[in-house]
């Protein structure tokens, strides 16, 4: 028999935490956190009793165990009370219906109490533990039959132990699925409306998943804020409790600054379903642009942002000297071959012109496209059949142009037998007008653009993309071969670690 020092229920007692919990306010960071409590004999068993769920009204508290009483191997519970300054009932088993013989983990209730999300291996799944969803007319009603959320959620892995947001319209999840970075990653799924069904699961990214094991994911109700578990180094030992904020990207236009620009982007786009400018409600929007991202917009006026999630940006706007600096990071890269600033001839400012012999700029290592989602976007001028705009050294052609009409294409492809190869779209770029391109990857699917509009994508989704850990070349092939050498003016070349639509 396991001992009372194994999983426990606990409480942490501070005023940030009831505004959280309780009010589904904005609680500020600068709140201390108390002493955690341990809720004690009534709510706590010998065996493990573990992620627990409130409800929004603070009378209700889900978790799972593995206790003596239930269905099977481990059952979802629930405890209650009728006043949050009262102590917690007897756990009472949610029974049959939503437990099963094998076993039932990680409850996550919704903020109108009406659906219970948790993980399970019940026969039923795409394999391993898959996400499963129960759910009630009213909260006097009982729970019905549990539904998988289906093979564009679940994987053959482990997906497991997940929190909505408060709207309903953001899954944060745990996986460990290929695609990610570490042991176990986090991962988001988000859907239109209520509804509608859960979209492809996007990997949130290095700055929150490591090569370690990261867990246990919760969102605040205000949606500012993810807290989760690791056993990343810097931590107290072990597994330790960490969070990190949620920043809305409100630099439309990238420019440094959100400003009257960005709010005319805004408007531009007022009623329609435009990615870029759904900003509200936190974390990622409704799918529509209407007053609530107004509200998050007018909130950074004004202000001079970074988007945390540029890798790299080479504005190109240098007037003379060998090296073009990456404002966001440490990518200094440097000219070779002699091409040409062009400090007022630029889309954006300025400009490096490249003669299609020579010249083009070596960068150092930036990413690795099989480690994750990402993005490339860049504005040019001129080119021909076969030229290269952006290449890996190691690696394959980022952004280029056929050979034979011009046309706009990529040459990252996924590995293995099952190789698709090169996507090649129809958009002719080499007329001599600016053209902003870019490639982007979320993980499943490829997709080119021109001027913001989607002009290719893959019809059936990708498990990766081929590896590489060479540096990056402007304006020429990743093998430094004649011919591949672009002729004309690049400017404003970025990298995310995200997927974006230019």
């Amino acid at each position: 028999m396991k001992s009372l020092n194994d999983y426990k229920l606990i409480v942490i007692f501070v005023g940030f935490v009831a505004a959280m919990v309780f009010g589904g306010g904005n609680a500020k960071a600068d709140f201390t956190f108390g002493e955690p409590t341990n809720l004690g004999p009534t709510v706590n068993s010998s065996t493990d009793d573990m992620q627990p769920t409130i409800s929004a009204d603070g009378l209700s508290l889900f978790f799972h165990s593995d206790r003596t009483g239930g269905s099977g191997n481990s059952d979802l519970w629930v405890t209650t009370r009728n006043r949050t300054d009262e102590n917690w009932g007897e756990p009472v088993n949610l029974g049959p219906t939503v437990n099963s013989s094998q076993w039932e983990y990680s409850p996550s209730l919704s903020a109108d109490g009406l659906s219970l999300f948790f993980a399970s291996n019940r026969s039923g799944g795409s394999g391993g533990y898959d996400l499963w969803v129960t759910t009630r007319a009213t909260t006097q009603d009982d729970w019905g039959n549990p539904v998988n959320l289906g093979p564009t959620v679940n994987s053959s892995y482990r997906d497991l132990i997940a929190d909505t947001s408060a709207e309903g319209l953001s899954l944060f999840f745990m996986s460990d699925r290929p695609g990610g970075y570490g042991d176990r990653d986090l991962w988001v799924t988000t859907r239109p409306t209520k509804d509608d069904e859960w979209g492809t699961p996007v990997n949130l990214g290095p700055r929150i998943n490591t090569p370690y094991s990261d867990r246990s994911v919760c969102i605040s109700p205000d949606g500012s804020t993810l807290y989760f578990q690791s056993n990343r180094p810097d931590g107290v030992g072990g597994y330790d409790l960490w969070q990190a904020p949620i920043i809305p990207i409100v630099d439309f236009n990238g420019d440094g600054i959100v400003d009257s620009v960005d709010m005319c982007i805004m408007v531009d786009h007022w009623g329609e379903d435009y990615s870029l400018c759904d900003i509200g409600p936190m974390p990622w929007g409704d799918g529509i642009v209407d007053v609530q991202d107004l509200i998050v917009l007018s909130e950074h006026l004004f202000e001079d942002v970074n988007d945390p999630t540029v890798v790299a940006h080479w504005p190109l706007d240098e007037a003379e000297g060998d090296s073009a600096y990456d404002s966001a990071g440490l990518n200094d890269a440097f000219l070779i071959g002699g091409p040409l600033w062009q400090p007022t001839g630029g889309a954006v400012d300025g400009a490096l012109e490249f003669d299609g012999i020579d010249d083009h700029v070596s960068t150092p290592f930036v990413l690795d496209p099989a480690v994750g989602a990402f993005s490339v976007i860049a504005w040019i001028k001129g080119g021909a059949p076969g030229h290269a705009i952006l290449s890996q050294a190691s690696g394959v052609n980022w952004l280029c142009m056929d050979s034979v009409d011009g046309y706009l294409m990529t040459e990252l492809k996924n590995s293995g037998r099952s190789s698709v190869g090169p996507m090649l779209s129809q958009a002719i770029i080499t007329d001599g007008q600016w053209h902003r391109i870019g490639f982007v990857w979320d993980g499943s699917y490829r997709r080119l653009y021109v001027d913001g509009a989607e002009v290719a994508n893959d019809a059936a989704p990708l498990s990766d993309l081929e590896s590489a850990e060479g540096g990056l070349y402007f304006g020429a092939g990743t093998t430094l071969t004649p011919g591949t050498y672009f002729s004309g003016l690049i400017d404003d070349v970025r990298i995310y670690n995200r997927a974006v639509k230019p």
